[in-house]
């Protein structure tokens, strides 16, 4: 079965992938086959994954699956959220794709540092929500669910990672998220136990 994944990044592709490895899956992202992007206006990340599913299976003509992930701290009511990629706004940086997301990196964690300032309750957690669907119009999404338990630390600790991972400490593993190695952070992160959990419910609603 052909499954187009509602995003853009490699890194994201490649990752899903490994965790769908032995299904019968052909993954392929949407912009290969010249799907744009869709909106997420919702402020849940079950909304808009569902959404952006539902834009990549009715653009493609098959069946999709989509994630949406972000960082909801305890002490902020769960914010940032959705927004989490986004949550100082806009960086004024001019230079290449990474350079402006180095820049925006460091100005979300500065932003959450300063969201933070005084508050002794530095729970958080990494958050990621799949959604799959056989078709643009199936009545049963199937949705999974990964939660990442952590600590929000005073300052960044590591060079690896991306967006959040110098602040984020995961107590069960003694480090930060950008302190890990990527095959160790790929094994125990939101987005693995989300791919784990999709991957029973496809094998059992979808007969994969």
């Amino acid at each position: 079965m052909r499954l187009v994944l509602a995003s853009n990044n490699a890194k994201k592709l490649a990752e899903l992938k490994a965790l769908f490895d032995g299904l019968p899956l052909d993954l392929v992202a949407q912009g290969a086959l010249g799907v744009p992007e869709a909106e997420e206006p919702h402020a849940s990340f079950v909304e808009n994954a569902l959404v952006k599913a539902r834009h990549a299976a009715r653009a493609a003509g098959g069946a999709a699956v989509a994630d949406d992930s972000g960082l909801c701290v305890a002490a902020l009511g769960g914010a940032p959220g959705v927004v989490s990629a986004h949550a100082a706004g806009p960086v004024a940086v001019q230079g290449d794709r990474e350079a402006v997301r180095l820049a925006q990196d460091a100005a979300n964690n500065a932003w959450l540092l300063q969201q933070l300032h005084g508050h002794t309750d530095r729970r958080a957690r990494f958050v990621c929500t799949l959604v799959a669907l056989r078709h643009a119009d199936d009545p049963e999404p199937l949705i999974a669910f990964g939660r990442w338990e952590g600590q929000i630390l005073a300052a960044p600790s590591g060079q690896g990672g991306f967006g959040y991972d110098p602040l984020m400490w995961i107590p069960a593993l003694g480090a930060t998220v950008a302190e890990l190695p990527a095959d160790r952070k790929n094994a125990h992160s939101h987005r693995a136990l989300a791919a784990r959990e999709m991957r029973a419910l496809m094998q059992q609603a979808w007969g994969l």
